[in-house]
């Protein structure tokens, strides 16, 4: 089996990533390895960064102040892994990386030149017509990735009701059943 020695972990600042970050981090100390955090930053966060000011219109083209949005991504990116710095510290070589453009296409060109033996990515859980609408960028990476992709999710909270309906309803467990 192939030891895992460089695994790359792209975020996208959220909740659910923060699992995917933790279990990266214990695989990359338990091997001795190098962890890579990723951030991707692109034209929606520009959109949400200046969509008040609307400055992105300017003689009649696009202007999106990239420079700033990469700044901004990096502070973010920092906010985001400052709770993590006792488990980082546990590994040998940390990097963060911060690109600019579209997510799956940097996601797997960084793990192409980083040369990682593992992507460890935490999708959302969309549900309905929302999966459809927002496609799912973990799928995406899979198919392009040139090496194996591990998706993390957080468990789901359980639901007390769940079964409980059903036998009622029918009359199951049969005390007919119970005595035997």
């Amino acid at each position: 089996m192939k030891r895992i020695e460089t695994v790359l972990v792209p975020t996208d600042l959220s909740e659910n990533s923060r699992h995917g970050l933790l279990y990266a981090c214990s695989l990359a100390a338990e091997n001795n390895g190098v962890l890579t955090v990723l951030h991707v930053a692109n034209e929606f966060a520009a959109w949400e960064l200046y969509s008040d000011y609307f400055t992105f219109l300017l003689s009649g083209r696009r202007l999106w102040p990239m420079d700033r949005v990469l700044a901004e991504a990096s502070l973010d990116l920092h906010r985001f892994l400052e709770p993590h710095l006792p488990a980082l510290k546990k590994i040998s070589t940390v990097t963060k990386r911060l690109v600019w453009g579209a997510i799956p296409n940097q996601i797997v060109a960084v793990a192409a030149e980083e040369k990682a033996d593992l992507v460890v990515m935490s999708p959302r859980r969309h549900r309905g017509l929302g999966r459809v609408f927002s496609g799912n960028i973990t799928d995406r990476v899979t198919r392009m990735s040139p090496c194996p992709v591990l998706s993390v999710t957080p468990p789901l909270p359980s639901r007390n009701w769940r079964g409980k309906l059903v036998p009622t309803l029918f009359g199951w467990p049969r005390q007919s059943a119970a005595r035997i």
